[in-house]
């Protein structure tokens, strides 16, 4: 391969690629049906244009024939009259005319031909016209279809890609952290508050049973361990023992 046919290949391969790039579906679809009924419009006239000589060409016929008529009865005429040589030209020019009629015929039979055929290609072209308007308005439809879609997706990957909702995942857990933490106090104030009742209502009992007991003893004060044990009554011996049994179960932990 020459240097010449690469340089050309790669020429054209970018041209092409240019090109592509640059094409408008929707313009390329209005152009292309203009020039389908540019086609069409020219078409027509060569359709009428076929159609007029056809009818040129019948109306010379019809005169060659009707003049080959013409100098026929004027050779009859020519020859009742005794003028052999006077119809023996009037044949002359009749074979003229029946020659040219002749001619002309097989011109407009093959005239007729191509009419037809302008006619069936003008149908055809019409038709294909008709189609390519409907599917141009589904193309367009399905192209700004295809192309809202493809805006969506992308919209779609940029919010999934971004920090946007890495931020508000971000967000999300703060929340989520503040309100366990916040619900964390108001659990331990909760126990810490009904620590505190529990501990009033368990002092209330204690001091009740303690006024009972000085109500039994007559008001006595029970001694402290700080305080000197005073002299006790007949058996206070046994009792002080008690007393010291009892501190000594008290302290132990």
């Amino acid at each position: 391969m020459g240097l010449f046919d690469r340089v050309s290949r790669l020429v054209r391969s970018n041209l092409n690629a240019l090109v592509s790039g640059a094409e408008d579906p929707e313009k390329i679809l209005d152009q292309a049906l203009v020039d389908m009924q540019e086609d069409q419009v020219q078409m027509r006239q060569a359709v009428a244009q076929a159609i007029a000589s056809m009818k040129r060409l019948e109306q010379q016929y019809q005169q060659n024939a009707s003049q080959a008529d013409e100098w026929y009865r004027r050779a009859e005429l020519a020859l009742q009259k005794g003028e052999e040589d006077l119809a023996r030209q009037a044949l002359t020019r009749r074979k003229t005319h029946q020659e040219t009629a002749t001619a002309l015929k097989a011109q407009i039979d093959q005239q007729q031909g191509q009419v037809e055929s302008l006619k069936r290609n003008l149908l055809a072209l019409e038709s294909k016209i008709a189609e390519a308007k409907t599917k141009k308005d589904m193309l367009k439809a399905r192209l700004k279809a295809a192309k809202a879609t493809e805006q969506i997706q992308e919209v779609m990957g940029k919010v999934t890609t971004s920090g946007a909702m890495a931020a508000f995942e971000r967000m999300e857990e703060k929340v989520l952290s503040q309100e366990a933490r916040s619900q964390a106090v108001a659990e331990l104030a909760g126990d810490d508050l009904e620590r505190q009742f529990a501990k009033l209502e368990g002092g209330t009992d204690v001091d009740t049973d303690l006024l009972a007991l000085k109500a039994k003893m007559g008001g006595g004060v029970l001694p402290s361990a700080s305080q000197p044990t005073a002299a006790l009554p007949q058996g206070g011996d046994v009792v002080d023992g008690e007393l010291e049994e009892l501190r000594a179960r008290l302290n132990q932990p």
